[in-house]
């Protein structure tokens, strides 16, 4: 195994959590950018809903957004790389929100063939929140 191959993963990773905790348009465009000159290539989408409703579609807009802002192509190698990442980081939230509504960003990130998705939940019930980040990463 390659020495660079963790390193790889790590920057992929935090890439992808550092474009889900932006908290606005902008700043997520300029990190994008930042990113960019790095050869780190990333996206974000916004989700909200009932979690258990929510879980097709956070994965759902997950490839999408990668899709439109150029990060994998069409084949289903990509797409299944990004799914099974979002779900990935979708599973590890599930004790903390199931029942609940949730709302929050993914982010999603990709250097050379590996890809990186975080989905920051904001997890509510009335006006007790709780704050919880899930991570996923698939090599293409």
């Amino acid at each position: 195994m390659s020495d660079q191959i963790p390193a790889d993963s790590k920057r992929t990773a935090a890439a992808a959590i550092r474009i889900a905790l932006t908290t606005s348009r902008e700043e997520e465009k300029d990190l994008s950018q930042h990113l960019l000159a790095d050869g780190i290539h990333s996206a974000a989408v916004d989700f909200g809903g009932e979690f258990i409703a929510s879980v097709s579609k956070i994965v759902e807009r997950a490839v999408v957004a990668a899709k439109r802002e150029g990060l994998i192509g069409t084949t289903h190698v990509e797409e299944g790389a990004v799914a099974g990442a979002a779900r990935e980081a979708v599973s590890q939230i599930i004790n903390k929100a199931i029942g609940l509504n949730v709302g929050g960003k993914i982010g999603i990130a990709r250097w050379g063939d590996h890809v990186g998705v975080c989905v920051f939940f904001g997890i509510g019930l009335l006006h007790l929140n709780e704050i919880a980040i899930g991570l996923g990463h698939r090599v293409i």
